[in-house]
């Protein structure tokens, strides 16, 4: 333990709170009773990292685990990395103050691609090798989840396994198999081939990459007899019975998403043809009303949070909430704790839940119709009309919100400029519905505020094939984004075409970006996510002196038939099915949602036939 040490520093930095740990909720054991400790990375700060669901379920999860304990770290703000290097302090858990070289597990939430320099940051700083072959002994194993495992090659060399899926309940199996082998006093090698036995655990040590003379994937295969050719995600078909905890954490410093949550279900019955999580999280499975009041209520005993919201993809799509809701406003009422809908669909939001959320909320809604036009909702299967939208913002006006917030993306396929011009033009109109409306809030005025986000090609969905927009049409589409805004009463806000560009390559390069992503840490980034800290100069740098073509994997149609970096993992999605909804996207041909027609994407062979959307059709 370095804590006298730790505390020496934290007068010469901001927000000292992020390393103290001691907060509410948090958990320490006894060492002399623990034989598994789990160090739990986030990629990014304290307040990021500590609003993350997944990162409280499974911290609840392994704490419960007899002889575990698994404690949090963060990646430090610059001021604390400084000290740190200055001292040659290295990186420590909160609960403990621990060096992660003491930890058995160093586990990294991988929830976007821009955090992919700062997990080799964090490595660096806890002076372990970076790349996985250069770490030895059974210790010190370096696993990753979440969405971005889905294609986990850019960084394949630094990460011993990655676990596809859901973590329930696959972190106590390979939790179980480290204590025998740690029994045994196998070697690493032995340790790992054995995970490579359990379904949704893939270790990339054990495949190899053959290349094409044009830098296309020839083949994926393994190098070592028994391990799968193709590794299946793991999924919880029973979310009523998975573990979701009593209590989280509670931050000194206030989080990004400071308050209780409460999951409602997971997957999507949507099918938005650009939205990567609508796909990976499939099959559709709820939980049922009376664990979520259960849960709901727990959370708000024991944390003290005046905030309650309903995590899903898409909350309006729950199939209970209207039987959800009553109770659970009459028990936020009379407790004070505002309760909130993010996610909420144009075309399900009823007079009725407008009514019942006008009593527990008065701040701006969101909603995403995501493109300008009809002819492009259709072409990305939003199934959202600009007459459902103009009714849900008049429900919402005459109940009292004044400030309306709309998500739109740039670069999708087919797009026009017609299309980009489009999404101002439907925010005035929108405008002008507020104006004319008689029982409109009253001494208030409106506020349209537009998001538009830059479209990006992600794995495993219809459009993993297509190309993002270069960074010169993504400029000259915003300078006709910005044109077309006539309405002083419509903002507009946008992200860069740089980290764009970077996003995408990251999302569906092979392991020729390993050597990349090393470099660009290597030249000084890290936080890309971050405009202050984004540098995108060094990333072309690192491109350069890789001789790697960024246009190669960011900016080029793939055809069909080519090998995909991820086609050897499985996310139980057929890829006849993705094709087939790609082909009907550049007709403007929609598909019905899942509970008006069962697609027979396969994803529910993994949950023994169990998808919700299906059984409530």
């Amino acid at each position: 333990m370095r804590s006298k040490e730790i505390e020496k520093l934290l007068p010469y930095i901001e927000k000292p709170a992020r390393y103290t740990g001691g907060e509410l909720g948090s958990v320490v054991k006894n060492k002399a009773e623990v034989d598994v400790r789990f160090a739990f990375c986030f990629p990014d700060l304290y307040e990021i990292g500590m609003s993350h669901i997944g990162m409280k379920i499974l911290y609840g999860l392994m704490n419960s685990l007899d002889g575990v304990w698994c404690e949090r770290c963060f990646a430090p703000a610059e001021d604390m990395e400084k000290q740190m290097r200055e001292k040659n302090i290295p990186l420590f858990a909160l609960e403990s103050g621990d060096e992660l070289k003491e930890f058995d597990f160093i586990g990294f939430t991988l929830q976007y691609e821009m955090s992919y320099t700062n997990v080799l940051n964090m490595l660096s700083l806890a002076h372990m090798p970076l790349r996985s072959k250069d770490r030895t002994g059974l210790k010190n194993i370096v696993i990753a989840g979440g969405p971005c495992v889905c294609n986990p090659e850019p960084i394949a060399d630094f990460i011993d396994i990655f676990a596809l899926g859901e973590g329930e309940e696959v972190t106590p199996e390979y939790i179980e198999l480290y204590r025998q082998c740690k029994k045994e006093g196998t070697s690493r090698e032995e340790f790992l081939y054995r995970a490579s036995q359990i379904q949704g655990l893939y270790v990339p040590g054990f495949y190899d990459v053959e290349y094409n003379p044009d830098n296309t994937i020839k083949s994926v295969t393994p190098n070592r007899e028994g391990v799968p050719a193709s590794v299946k995600k793991r999924v919880v078909a029973d979310l009523d019975k998975a573990y979701y905890p009593e209590t989280f954490v509670v931050p000194f410093v206030q989080a990004v998403h400071d308050r209780a949550t409460a999951e409602v279900f997971r997957g999507c019955i949507r099918g938005c043809r650009f939205c990567q999580a609508g796909f990976i999280y499939r099959p559709i499975r709820e939980k049922s009303s009376r664990v979520i009041e259960e849960q709901s209520k727990e959370l708000c005993d024991n944390t003290g949070y005046e905030e309650l919201s309903l995590c899903s993809l898409s909350t309006s799509d729950y199939s209970e909430i209207e039987t959800l809701l009553p109770d659970l406003i009459d028990s936020c009422e009379g407790k004070k704790i505002n309760l909130s809908l993010p996610s909420l669909r144009v075309d399900n939001f009823s007079e009725s839940l407008a009514e019942k959320l006008a009593k527990v909320r008065r701040s701006g809604l969101t909603f995403a119709p995501e493109a300008g036009t009809q002819r492009l909702r259709n072409a990305i299967n939003k199934n959202v009309t600009e007459e459902e939208l103009m009714r849900t913002c008049k429900m919402a006006f005459e109940g009292g919100w004044s400030q309306v917030k709309l998500y739109f993306m740039m670069g999708l396929p087919t797009e026009t400029d017609e299309d980009v011009a489009g999404i101002p033009a439907l925010a005035s109109r929108v405008v002008g519905l507020y104006r004319s409306l008689p029982d409109k809030p009253k001494n208030k005025g409106v506020s349209i505020n537009i998001s538009c986000s830059s479209f990006i090609p992600k794995p495993f969905t219809p459009f993993q094939w297509e190309a993002a927009d270069d960074r010169q049409t993504l400029e000259r589409k915003k300078e006709i984004l910005l044109s077309a805004n006539k309405c002083k009463k419509v903002s507009i806000s946008y992200n860069n075409s740089e980290d764009t560009l970077i996003e995408a390559v990251l999302a569906k390069g092979s392991r020729k970006l390993c050597d990349v992503i090393e470099k660009a840490f290597e030249n000084g980034c890290k936080f890309d996510s971050w405009y202050e800290f984004f540098d995108f100069s060094k990333w072309m740098n690192a491109f350069e002196e890789c001789g790697v073509d960024p246009a190669f994997f960011a900016n080029r149609k793939i055809p069909f038939e080519e090998v995909l970096p991820w086609d050897h993992l499985d996310y139980a999605i057929r890829k006849d099915y993705l094709i087939s909804e790609n082909l009907k996207a550049h007709k403007s041909q929609t598909s019905p949602n899942c509970r008006q027609k069962c697609a027979a994407c396969s994803a529910d062979k993994l949950t023994g036939g169990v998808c919700h959307a299906r059984s409530k059709n």
